[in-house]
C-alpha cells in the first residue's frame, strides 16, 4: 500500500500550520511580549521543520509533495485572519484549534499497524511530540490572555 496519499495529507495540515503561525506573527509583532513571540515563534519553526521532513519522506517514497495547504489550509487562513481581527485571545484559540486537528491526524495515522517503520518512527519521535508541545504552550499563553 501506498501511504504518499497520507503523508501529502498531514504535509497540508503542516502547510496550514505554517501559513496560520505566519499570520499570527505578523499581526503580534506589535503587540505581544518577546517571551510569547520567542514561543509562537519556537512552533513555527517546528511546523517548518515538520514540513521539510514530510516532504522529505515522501521524496523518498517517490512520490510528488503536494505544494499548497488545500482547502483545510484555505479555511484555516480565514479562521485565523478573523481571530486576528478580534484580538489575542482568539488568534490562540484559532491556533490552538489547528494544533488539536493535527495532533487528532497523527494519532489516527498512527492507529494504522501497517504503517512503514520510517514513517511510524517519524510521527512517534518527531512529530507527534512536537503537536503535544505546541498544545501545551498555546494553553499556556491562553490561561495568561485570559487571567
Amino acid at each position: 500500500m501506498s501511504y504518499i496519499p497520507l503523508i501529502n495529507s498531514l504535509l497540508q495540515n503542516e502547510l496550514s500550520a505554517v501559513a496560520a503561525y505566519q499570520q499570527a506573527l505578523n499581526k503580534f509583532r506589535k503587540e505581544t511580549a518577546l517571551g510569547e513571540m520567542d514561543v509562537l515563534m519556537c512552533s513555527f519553526e517546528e511546523h517548518k521543520a515538520a514540513v521539510f521532513s514530510l516532504q522529505g519522506k515522501i521524496q523518498q517514497l517517490g512520490g510528488t509533495v503536494v505544494q499548497d495547504s488545500g482547502a483545510w489550509g484555505t479555511w484555516a487562513q480565514i479562521v485565523i485572519v478573523c481571530a486576528n481581527l478580534l484580538g489575542k485571545q482568539a488568534a490562540l484559540k484559532a491556533l490552538r484549534e489547528g494544533e488539536l486537528t493535527g495532533l487528532e491526524e497523527y494519532e489516527k495515522a498512527l492507529q494504522d499497524h501497517e504503517l512503514p517503520t520510517e514513517i511510524r518512527g517519524l510521527l512517534e519521535a518527531k512529530l507527534l511530540p512536537a503537536q503535544q508541545r505546541h498544545m501545551r504552550t498555546l494553553d499556556s499563553l491562553l490561561n495568561a490572555v485570559m487571567a
